[in-house]
């Protein structure tokens, strides 16, 4: 049958419609490979701890007994006493903790002894060991008998051990205790065998192991995690912590280091600060305190960012003048700054170098960055930070000084704060956002029109909140889709770190956070993997990516970045697609001479939105990875919906 002309013409139409069509779902994305651009800063990505969720205490740091010296409030929080039991602080083992227990038994029908119930229970595992310590002093002449106990959560007796003590002074007694079983919710008891008394101080019980197999050191499972992210920052030791409720409760270094038994306890910022997350028995024992940071950044390689109180307490819980340091007597502040690099970088026979030395690391941490100050708003803050740019840069002028520009991304304290911070020339300024899903896509483009001469940024806290606050597949993407807005413009963004860190499952006051755990275990979520993919790939330098001789910040779902690591010789192109349909993209890689290439392909996808990791299902949202082969200097993909792509391409 013969066509007729208007059918000619309208199957003409048709055609060409569906080729227009199928042309525009190829998206062409030009990579410039010979213009090299914007350096990348070596410390780009990183992470940020604080002690929230009990993330110190209870969790990173290895001790399984709470409140082992006796320093709560309440002295006996985490205790349960039974027989005859006394607090007392006369003729201490310790001046900066000094209560301690005296257990006296007599005929009890109890006996006389403790119970601990440690952190949401007592994590222990069968055939790995456990090492007990204590200081305790005799008031019996003839000597006392004492048995250590391990309990399970049905009270069962897991491990039991006696020894002898004696002596009327205080003396550290140790040993080993092996469990018979695995236990997430233990508990831990002494008792006193026998008539007499003692006095008992710093009980401790720490698995033998640690991270790096370090004394006093960290949980090895969360260390590990920490390191396998290759960080290239570590700020902390937070956060509002920093500031403390008051003044009193601030986060003061000095009360971090020396001997551990001796470090004074404080109560925690986080203790009562949401009223539907009160946790009465949450306080810092320091045992995790400035030298182990460092130490810590040491041992997973990452540049250690400490930040100090300003003088100012938390503007959000303490509206009381009195509780902000007078400008006229800040310089113990100032001072504690300067005291600080010299802890962290002085020789071993200047005061503070000494001290470093005097607990195991002769050589200097080498710092390079200080923080002072976090999240402060308004004229209290700049008022006393010009006066620490200025003593730090008269005594340590190499030091990178980051301040701080609120708590909020935007609004008319963010802007003020940037005024400030750039009259007084900070190195870097600290922005922080905890926003919706709709923020980060939206904001991708954040800093394309930044000022270049400005100071550098450190986005020190961020993270993508989504309903209910969950680590949502979502919230990772959506991230994913913002970092790439870091990465085209490295030239004004210096560093990031996601927060917060950690979270115990039981015990958390804030929400979503990196990683999750509970007394044995822990989970990474798809945050995690999305920060573990960029600070594996970081590059050295920026590549100029266009779409339609624009960069690719949201049009059609499609974010993109790409760099240069001259390092490892490659090229990485990083690609997030956010909407709910498939994306043919083409990369043409101009000046990249074409022939076969190796590449790897990295794929970050989950077509259900809310997907979670947890403890029951840890590996439900991973990254999978498969290689390919480049013929060319071209490359087409097919990116799926909902996710994030990583391209290796060896040079």
């Amino acid at each position: 049958m013969k066509l007729t002309y208007l059918r000619i013409f309208l199957l003409s139409i048709i055609l060409f419609s569906l080729k227009t069509s199928l042309a525009a779902q190829t998206y062409d994305i030009s990579v410039d490979t010979k213009k090299v651009g914007s350096p990348i800063s070596s410390t780009m990505y990183g992470i940020f701890f604080e002690d929230i969720n009990f993330g110190s205490d209870g969790g990173l740091y290895a001790e399984l007994i709470k409140n082992r010296s006796f320093e709560f409030d309440n002295a006996l929080v985490g205790w349960l006493p039974f027989g005859n039991v006394k607090i007392l602080d006369s003729i201490p083992c310790f001046d900066k903790n000094p209560h301690y227990a005296r257990l006296t038994y007599t005929n009890e029908l109890t006996g006389t002894g403790l119970e601990n119930e440690g952190f949401k229970g007592i994590g222990l595992k069968v055939a790995e060991n456990y090492n007990f310590s204590a200081f305790i002093r005799c008031n019996a002449s003839t000597g006392c008998k004492m048995k250590f106990e391990l309990l399970s959560i049905s009270h069962d007796i897991i491990e039991s051990k006696e020894f002898e003590v004696s002596g009327n002074g205080w003396k550290k007694y140790s040993l080993e205790l092996s469990p018979k079983v695995t236990e997430k919710k233990a508990s831990f008891r002494l008792t006193l065998l026998g008539r007499g008394s003692i006095d008992v101080d710093h009980i401790s019980l720490f698995p033998q192991k640690t991270f790096k197999n370090r004394t006093n050191g960290m949980r090895q499972d969360l260390a590990q995690a920490l390191a396998d992210l290759k960080p290239a920052i570590f700020r902390f030791p937070g956060g509002c912590i920093v500031e403390g409720s008051n003044l009193a409760t601030r986060y003061q270094w000095k009360n971090t280091i020396g001997v551990v038994e001796n470090r004074p306890t404080n109560i925690n910022r986080w203790n009562f600060t949401f009223s539907s997350k009160k946790f009465s028995d949450y306080y810092q024992s320091y045992g995790l305190g400035f030298f182990e940071y460092f130490q810590l950044s040491e041992d997973i390689g990452a540049t250690p960012l400490p930040v100090l109180n300003c003088g100012l307490s938390c503007q959000f819980e303490n509206h009381d003048p009195n509780q902000n340091c007078a400008i006229e007597n800040l310089q113990h502040y100032i001072q504690d700054a300067l005291d600080l690099i010299e802890f962290a970088n002085g020789a071993s026979d200047t005061k503070w170098g000494k001290i470093r030395a005097e607990m195991g690391h002769p050589q200097s941490f080498h710092l390079q960055y200080i923080a002072i100050g976090n999240e402060q708003w308004g004229s209290e803050y700049p008022e006393r930070m010009t006066h620490f740019v200025a003593a730090i840069r008269k005594q340590y002028p190499a030091i990178q000084i980051v301040g701080t520009v609120g708590p909020f991304p935007e609004g008319k304290d963010f802007e003020y704060g940037w005024n400030e911070m750039k009259k007084i020339k900070v190195d870097l300024a600290d922005e922080h956002y905890y926003k919706s899903p709709e923020w980060f896509l939206k904001n991708a483009n954040r800093y394309d029109n930044y000022d270049r001469k400005a100071p550098k940024v450190f986005a020190g806290e961020y993270a993508c909140h989504v309903k209910d606050q969950k680590n949502s597949f979502e919230s990772a993407l959506c991230e994913a889709a913002f970092m790439t807005g870091f990465e085209r413009n490295a030239d004004v963004v210096r560093m990031c770190t996601y927060a917060p860190l950690f979270a115990h499952v039981e015990a958390w006051q804030w929400k979503p956070d990196l990683i999750w755990f509970d007394n044995l275990n822990c989970v990474k979520t798809p945050n995690y993997y999305v920060q573990q993919l960029y600070a594996h790939n970081p590059g050295t330098h920026v590549l100029t990516t266009k779409c339609q001789q624009q960069p690719l910040e949201g049009q059609e779902g499609l974010y993109a970045s790409s760099v240069l690591d001259k390092n490892k010789n490659q090229i990485l192109l990083k690609i997030v697609n956010v909407s709910n349909e498939k994306r043919l993209v083409k990369y043409s890689l101009a000046g990249l001479k074409p022939t076969m290439r190796q590449a790897t392909v990295t794929i970050f996808q989950n077509p259900d939105m809310n997907a979670e990791n947890n403890l029951e299902n840890p590996l439900k949202v991973v990254p999978v990875e498969k290689n390919i082969k480049v013929d060319g200097n071209t490359i087409e993909l097919e990116i799926d919906a909902s996710s994030f792509v990583l391209i290796k391409i060896a040079l």
